[in-house]
C-alpha cells in the first residue's frame, strides 16, 4: 500500500460542508484530494469515546474501512469555562436541533453573565488514518481562545462561530473573512500540525 498522501484520495470523515472547504483549502499544499464521506457512503458511527481524540479516532477508522481510502476525522466543539467545559463533546448535538438551537441554548445559559465571566475556546482534535488498522495514527490537536458574546454576529462560517469572539481581532469568528479564519482558527491550527507531520512521514 502507497502510504504517502500525495495525490491521493482522501475521505474526510464527515458530511459537513463548511469543514470540507475549511480542510481542502488547508490540505491542499500536499496535492489531496480531500472527498466528503457522503461520496462513499460511510454509515454514521456513534461517536462514543470520551475526548476529543478518541471520536476522531472512531469516525477516521470507519471511513476508511468503508471507502478504503486513507481518512481524516476532526473532532471539535467548544469549551465554555462557567460551564465547567460544555458543551464539549456534545457540542454539535448541544440541543439536538441543530445550530441555531444550539447557539440559542449557549445564549440562556450564559444570560445576564459579563463578558469576563464568557471565556471559551474552541478545541480541535484532527487525526489521519493511512487505513483502518493504521497501528500510529497521525493525531495533532490545537485550541483558540476567546468568549461568547451576548448575541449572534456574522453571517459566515458555522456552528457556533457568530457567538465566538476572536479577541486578536474583535469580531466574532462568523465576521472573520474565510481566508483569515482559516490561518488561525483551532482547525487551522491542528491543519498546520497535520501538514507538517504529513510532510515528514
Amino acid at each position: 500500500m502507497n502510504n504517502s498522501p500525495q495525490g491521493r484520495v482522501v475521505v474526510l470523515a464527515s458530511g459537513n460542508a463548511g469543514k470540507l472547504r475549511e480542510l481542502a483549502g488547508i490540505l491542499a499544499p500536499l496535492g489531496m484530494l480531500l472527498q466528503s464521506q457522503a461520496d462513499f457512503d460511510v454509515p454514521e458511527v456513534e461517536e462514543n469515546g470520551l475526548s476529543f481524540v478518541e471520536n476522531a479516532i472512531i469516525k477516521a477508522r470507519a471511513a476508511s474501512r468503508a471507502s478504503g481510502h486513507p481518512a481524516i476525522a476532526d473532532d471539535s466543539g467548544l469549551e465554555v469555562d462557567f460551564l465547567g467545559g460544555a458543551p464539549g463533546i456534545h457540542s454539535a448535538r448541544y440541543s439536538g436541533a441543530g445550530d441555531a438551537a444550539n447557539n440559542s441554548k449557549l445564549l440562556a445559559a450564559l444570560d445576564g453573565l459579563q463578558p469576563e465571566q464568557r471565556s471559551a475556546r474552541f478545541q480541535c482534535a484532527l487525526v489521519y488514518m493511512r487505513h483502518p488498522l493504521d497501528p500510529m495514527p497521525l493525531v495533532c490537536q490545537a485550541s483558540w481562545e476567546g468568549r461568547i458574546l451576548e448575541a449572534p454576529r456574522g453571517a459566515n462560517g458555522f456552528g457556533y462561530d457568530p457567538l465566538f469572539h476572536v479577541p486578536e481581532h474583535n469580531c466574532s469568528s462568523a465576521e472573520l473573512a474565510p481566508e483569515l479564519k482559516n490561518r488561525i482558527s483551532h482547525r487551522a491550527r491542528a491543519s498546520a500540525l497535520l501538514l507538517e507531520a504529513l510532510r515528514q512521514r
